[in-house]
């Protein structure tokens, strides 16, 4: 006896849906691989290869300004990407992100340092760091809305879940980045300046083959070709959303906590932690471990926000991590490495990914489809401009000035994490609207434009 069509596979709406989320997935994974990779080696011998004239202080702070470029260039690609997203379509503007994130990673690893070709070394490193930037700006809002918007067909009341697939490509890209740092940072020292650290860049152009071929497989969002068959708005998709600058704003203050966490508790606590006397090995297994919890607790608070809401989930991350800010530097600098896996994994893969988790559902409901790329791109980058792009850069210089002290760092945590707070506190909940319901045109719905 055959089974029917109904039983023999999944309605064709639902394998769409899984596809699309293994694209998000995989895709945000390669680009956010590509872009941490340069956090972890810029904090290790950038400052020497870069810019070697520089005293090593300054020569730290000089490689974390080309990671900062990085940041300026995201709201930016939000910009650009999210327009052309918006009016001719998701898909073709997340295949071109994805090959410029994976091109400009790969081409940092073939790039000649300061002692081949003088000052053009660090100028091209802050180029190809700005097309980076630009790149993960556009990623990010592509991935996101498609995986929402096919959700919304299928399983509406599950965006939340669906969309911490594109979420848990941060974490998995950082598992994959801190895993091969590790790998090459394991050779003796001279080798590893020499050439070990061009390897996590080169092995770019691999991720980028998986990421297109299943890019490639992936249909238009559902949402948008409804709303291709309606008027187009005679204004640009930015101007339609900074008309009425509320939900980017309030996007960008819900966002800059989770980031300011990531940013101080990678890329930052790398360099902060071998400063006190860790092993770079030790730190990256403590960051790879960290990223394995969030993997986990990513997806449960994206659930946890389709039941109760948005608000209350993104809310317990925020006081978590500002509870957590000052325990977790003094477990840092306690000097024992159990302790630094343990710091990490508390405020990096448990309270900032409870944070994270709902933000691309929660940004996503707050606008129409015809701007939602660019809206939702643009609150989302300027979260991480804010939060994470000059976060680094403060806290190294707050460092200097208080003699080592990690209290500014953990004040920064706090700061940051309060920010979070008191915008979700004064957000309505969105988890039970319908984004079929949204006019295209508009930037947020109706109910959605008072604060609670």
């Amino acid at each position: 006896m055959q089974p029917s069509p109904s039983t023999a596979q999944p309605p064709p709406d639902s394998r769409q849906l899984r596809r699309v989320a293994l694209s998000g997935l995989l895709g945000t994974a390669v680009e956010f691989y590509d872009f941490l990779v340069y956090g972890t080696v810029a904090a290790l011998v950038f400052g020497d290869l870069f810019f070697p004239r520089a005293d090593p202080a300054v020569g730290t702070v000089a490689a974390f300004g080309t990671f900062a470029a990085g940041y300026v260039a995201r709201p930016l690609g939000g910009i650009v990407f999210g327009h052309f997203g918006d009016r001719i379509g998701r898909k073709s503007m997340m295949l071109l992100t994805m090959v410029l994130m994976g091109c400009g990673s790969f081409l940092i690893g073939v790039l000649p340092t300061y002692d081949a070709i003088g000052v053009w070394a660090p100028v091209l490193l802050v180029t190809l760091r700005v097309v980076q930037g630009l790149a993960i700006g556009g990623e990010w809002g592509g991935a996101t809305l498609m995986v929402v918007e096919h959700a919304e067909r299928t399983q509406g009341t599950r965006r939340g879940l669906w969309s911490s697939f594109t979420q848990l490509g941060a974490p998995l890209g950082s598992v994959m980045s801190a895993g091969v740092v590790t790998l090459v940072s394991a050779l003796p020292d001279d080798e590893f300046r020499a050439w070990g650290w061009r390897v996590p860049f080169l092995l770019s152009i691999v991720l980028l083959g998986v990421g297109l071929f299943v890019r490639l497989k992936v249909a238009e969002s559902p949402l948008f070709a409804q709303a291709e068959r309606e008027p187009k708005p005679a204004r640009p998709p930015v101007v339609e959303v900074l008309r009425r600058p509320k939900p980017v704003l309030l996007a960008a203050c819900v966002g800059i906590g989770a980031f300011t966490a990531q940013s101080l508790l990678t890329g930052f606590m790398i360099s902060y932690a071998v400063q006190h006397g860790y092993t770079r090995p030790q730190v990256l297994t403590a960051v790879t471990v960290a990223s394995c919890v969030a993997l986990l607790v990513l997806p449960t608070a994206s659930a946890l926000s389709d039941r109760v809401g948005r608000r209350p989930v993104v809310l317990a991350g925020a006081v978590a991590s500002a509870a957590l800010a000052f325990p977790v530097l003094a477990l840092v600098d306690s000097g024992s490495p159990g302790l630094l896996i343990l710091a990490l994994a508390l405020g990096h893969g448990v309270a900032q990914s409870t944070m994270y988790g709902p933000l691309g559902a929660l940004l996503t409901e707050m606008f129409g489809t015809r701007v939602r790329y660019t809206g939702a791109s643009l609150g989302y980058q300027a979260a991480t401009l804010l939060g994470a792009g000059f976060s680094p850069l403060i806290a190294g210089s707050l460092l200097a000035s208080s003699g080592g002290s990690s209290t500014p760092v953990s004040l920064l945590l706090c700061g940051g994490a309060a920010i979070t707070a008191l915008t979700v506190w004064r957000l309505r909940e969105t988890h039970t609207d319908s984004l079929d319901a949204l006019a295209p045109h508009t930037t947020t719905p109706t109910p959605q434009e008072t604060l609670r």
